[in-house]
């Protein structure tokens, strides 16, 4: 971890000092254990201990922690500080998906339609980037993988055109919430083989297909992650 520089206090004695990319690289380090869940739901996020843990000034550290705030990752209740969010039900996520299957596959229909071909090739990329292996520790990788997750979705909803879309998916904090529910090793593949089948759509302008495609990903997602409240095989 780069460590950043600081007064006696911890506090940084100048911006020109603070390292280039040291707040991503904190929001990286706390975002990787709370989706690999070393910092449980629920679990109390300490700002000191994160100081000592990380070797860094309270300042990149509250940074993080609102960004991750943000994306429905921590919550911060008035005089008791930061926390992980609590998991999602069985309820919740049921909701969570009916949802995501009234709006994404509609967003991918329309983002098949109007999506850039800079923007297809970005898409491409953040697919990419999830198939590639990595050397990090099994949920370390997939920590990494959830991040990719939102990010490809979130840019087909941008390619829809439809900013209610984007906005929607991105209240859901759809990601964050499915992958803290449980270490699933098959989820990644079979996501990426999935993806895949969105992508070829979207680049042939089917809309159709692409609606059809993200249908079939959404549901066959819910089954893989539904498997943690009924201990079925998925």
């Amino acid at each position: 971890m780069v460590r950043d520089k600081g007064d006696r206090n911890g506090s940084p004695t100048g911006l020109l000092r603070r390292p280039a990319g040291l707040g991503d690289e904190v929001y990286s380090a706390i975002y990787a254990q709370l989706m690999s869940l070393k910092i449980p739901p629920g679990g109390r996020i300490t700002v000191e201990n994160l100081v000592r843990e990380l070797g860094v000034s309270q300042t990149p550290i509250r940074e993080a922690l609102s960004r991750l705030e943000a994306q429905g990752l921590v919550v911060k209740t008035h005089l008791i500080g930061y926390s992980a969010a609590p998991q999602m039900d069985r309820s919740g996520l049921e909701q969570l998906y009916d949802l995501r299957m009234l709006v994404e596959p509609f967003g991918a229909a329309r983002a098949a339609e109007q999506m850039t071909d800079e923007s297809i090739a970005a898409l491409e990329t953040i697919d990419q980037d999830m198939r590639r292996s990595r050397p990090e520790d099994a949920r370390s990788a997939y920590s990494h993988f959830a991040q990719s997750d939102g990010a490809f979705h979130d840019m087909i909803a941008v390619g829809s055109g439809n900013n209610l879309i984007q906005d929607t998916l991105a209240r859901l904090h759809t990601h964050v919430h499915l992958f803290r529910l449980y270490f699933h090793s098959r989820a990644t593949t079979d996501a990426n083989n999935e993806h895949a089948r969105i992508i070829k759509a979207i680049k042939r302008r089917d809309a159709k297909g692409a609606e059809a495609a993200m249908r079939d990903h959404i549901e066959r997602s819910r089954r893989r992650f539904m498997v943690f409240f009924t201990g079925e095989q998925s």
